[in-house]
């Protein structure tokens, strides 16, 4: 019975091998900085801040990134999250540091070159619990 066991082990383990593919490297665009952005909040009106991201290389494969966010909002705080990218087009999660206000959510952002060849993005974001639902959109480059 034990070598029975001990086949049908190995025999898994061949199986979990035989389809386990070696990613692909990374090899898109890295989005990596700060940013320096304004926006303009449905419910805040306008404001300033600043955007860091960082690729994280070992989630991130062929055209695909990965990237810790975080954004810092003078007069309302930090926001942390993550980034997926596909080319050029980014999904962003974030959330305040604080829970109280509920002041978290999703944004779509469109990288590119601007004329000084600095690259910046433009992100259109949704809070579905902010004050009742908001949304916003933001203009960043980088530094």
């Amino acid at each position: 019975m034990k070598k029975a066991a001990c086949a049908l082990m190995v025999l898994m383990l061949m199986t979990n091998m035989a389809y386990a593919r070696p990613r692909p490297p990374f090899m898109g665009q890295n989005f990596s900085g700060v940013y320096e952005c304004t926006g303009d909040d449905a419910h805040e009106g306008k404001y300033t801040g600043t955007v860091t991201m960082k690729l994280i290389p070992e989630q991130s494969t062929a055209e695909y990134s990965a990237y810790s966010f975080k954004l810092e909002v003078p007069q309302y705080g930090t926001y942390l999250g993550e980034a997926a990218a596909i080319g050029n087009n980014v999904a962003m999660h974030f959330a305040l540091v604080d829970p109280a206000p509920r002041d978290f959510g999703t944004g779509v952002a469109i990288m590119q070159k601007n004329k000084q060849g600095k690259m910046t993005f433009h992100k259109y974001y949704y809070e579905p619990e902010f004050k009742g639902g908001n949304y916003g959109f933001e203009d960043c480059v980088m530094k």
